[in-house]
């Protein structure tokens, strides 16, 4: 255990070493740029090592006179290490010689390393037809400095990535990806630090409820791909493989499609997510898919989504959606894409939860009277980068019929998770591993069979239908669970005081967001 919390450290170091020199060489370059820079390097090593680790591999095997694969003539083994195939059947990327990291850094210390970067950019994408148009280019532009950037080579090219845990590159590549990916998005403002990275522990409850053993995943919304991830690392924690799951997605924006196919093929994941990036309202690339599973954070509140042939679409079985406001169209959109035993777990802003405007009571009111809503958290504010309010993690379920799980027809499972999570910074939280057993045990507990459920007074209620339609079917969860039980009162005066307070300051602020959206939706002015 010793060695593994060493092992745990020391990869967390590795991960903060590697972001805080390439922060510092970041000079003019605003992060949404620089992300590709520097993870496109990332990528470059990462296929880079796996393919010189494979060539060794090849190597001793061609040279042991004990192995089935051995060849005494010297010459031939060379022309065996060029064959492409040795490399492919191990899901290892065909990389040329002008194109290895060997060769780049090299040349790290010229005036020519950005585009003898676009130039290795470019070989391995002929070369190997699955990353065709994935690659970032443009390291030789003008406005890059080239002394830096072959700084930043020299810095990757520094760290022993396969020598850094037991699991091999790909592993700690992977960490440091994702490391990077949370990263950038707390560098960056406004819409764009969410809309290609949720963080982790979002992802991992989404996950952990759901449960995604085997069967089709699906994100329309994929961002860089963080739900396919966490849902494989779900399936090989559990004893499974990589390929119990099939993977499909889809992304609006086409430098954060390039993202999630790389940050997907540095973990060996095979997705299908499209041949580009495209609107999944407007131009599907899944119209026929059926998954077992949907999991996803869509953009919060969009309002420019609407297209005029979206009119009669057939996905808004349960009401057209509003065309000042996209949420209920993700949903929607979710349930015609699930499979008759389908389950989608996702996140949506605090005020789908009860918001009338534009028919969305009435969507939401068909929803639950279809048997669909099977279980509502009410998360805590400042999960996420780009927003500091609370958020909503909505399950709705094709199979709430007792088809492999309890009957849960004619109620709701509703679970209060404000006041969960940790603060890691000043406007940032995570929820714990603890946190996210409570939740999702909680869920199961209620879900499944033998499972031992009981209401949680301030915590989790499973309400009926009658308790909902009474409420006017507005689904917050602090309607239903009541107020947490009064314990004995110990607490010092200083103590609550200051915890109140903080309460008021928190309550008030969420009434400043829901007066801001109230403007908007009555076409006034934002305060």
């Amino acid at each position: 255990m010793a060695r593994q919390a060493n092992k745990t450290a020391s990869i967390k170091s590795l991960e903060q070493r590697l972001w805080d020199a390439a922060d510092a060489l970041r000079g003019n370059q605003e992060p949404s740029e620089y992300k590709h820079v520097v993870l496109g390097l990332v990528f470059l090593k990462y296929i880079s090592d796996r393919f010189e680790a494979r060539r060794k591999d090849i190597a001793a095997s061609l040279a042991d006179p004990e192995s089935a694969d051995y060849i005494p003539n010297e010459s031939r083994r060379e022309r065996f290490l060029e064959d492409r195939d040795e490399y492919k059947s191990h899901n290892v990327f065909w990389v040329p010689a002008n194109a290895r990291w060997e060769a780049i850094q090299a040349r790290a210390k010229l005036e020519t390393i950005g585009t003898d970067i676009d130039t290795a950019m470019d070989l391995i994408e002929r070369e190997n037809p699955s990353l065709k148009g994935v690659l970032p280019r443009a390291y030789g532009r003008e406005g890059l400095d080239k002394g830096r950037l072959g700084q930043l080579v020299d810095l990757i090219g520094s760290i022993g990535f396969t020598e850094s845990d037991d699991h091999g590159s790909d592993d700690v590549l992977g960490r440091v990806y994702e490391y990077f990916l949370g990263q950038f998005a707390g560098k960056e403002t406004g819409k764009d630090a969410g809309a290609f990275y949720t963080p982790r522990s979002v992802v991992k409850t989404l996950v952990e409820m759901l449960e995604p053993y085997h069967g089709r995943v699906y994100d329309p919304a994929c961002g860089s791909g963080g739900m396919f991830v966490q849902s494989t690392e779900f399936v090989k924690a559990h004893g499974g493989q990589r390929n119990d799951i099939s993977v499909y997605g889809q992304e609006f924006t086409d430098t954060t499609w390039r993202l999630a196919k790389m940050n997907l093929a540095l973990r060996g994941i095979e997705a299908d997510l499209g041949e580009r990036s495209a609107d999944s309202f407007t131009q599907d690339l899944h119209p026929d898919l059926r998954a077992d599973f949907v999991i996803a954070n869509p953009p919060f509140n969009v309002s420019n989504w609407w297209d005029a042939k979206l009119k009669d679409d057939p996905r808004w079985k349960y009401g057209t959606p509003p065309e000042g406001n996209a949420n209920f169209a993700w949903v929607q959109h979710f349930i015609h894409h699930l499979s008759p035993k389908g389950t989608a777990g996702f996140v949506l802003a605090m005020g789908a939860l009860s918001s009338k405007t534009g028919g969305e009571g009435e969507i939401r009111r068909k929803l639950v009277e279809a048997e669909l809503v099977d279980c509502i958290v009410a998360a805590p504010d400042k999960l996420f980068f780009n927003t500091g309010i609370p958020v909503s993690l909505w399950f709705v379920s094709k199979d709430r019929h007792g088809n492999g799980h309890r009957n849960r027809t004619g109620e709701v499972l509703f679970i209060d998770a404000r006041k969960m999570g940790t603060l890691v910074s000043r406007k940032l939280r995570i929820l714990t591993d603890e946190d996210i057993a409570k939740i999702a045990s909680t869920y199961h507990a209620w879900r499944n069979h033998g499972g031992n459920y009981t209401n949680v007074q301030g915590f989790c209620k499973a309400a009926t239908l009658e308790d909902i339609a009474a409420h006017d079917f507005i689904l917050t969860p602090g309607r239903y669970v009541g107020a947490v039980e009064a314990e004995i009162d110990d607490e010092p005066v200083e103590e609550r005081f200051a915890r109140l307070t903080k309460e008021l300051f928190a309550e008030m602020e969420n009434g400043r967001v829901i007066d801001d959206e109230l403007r908007q939706a009555l076409g006034g002015t934002q305060s």
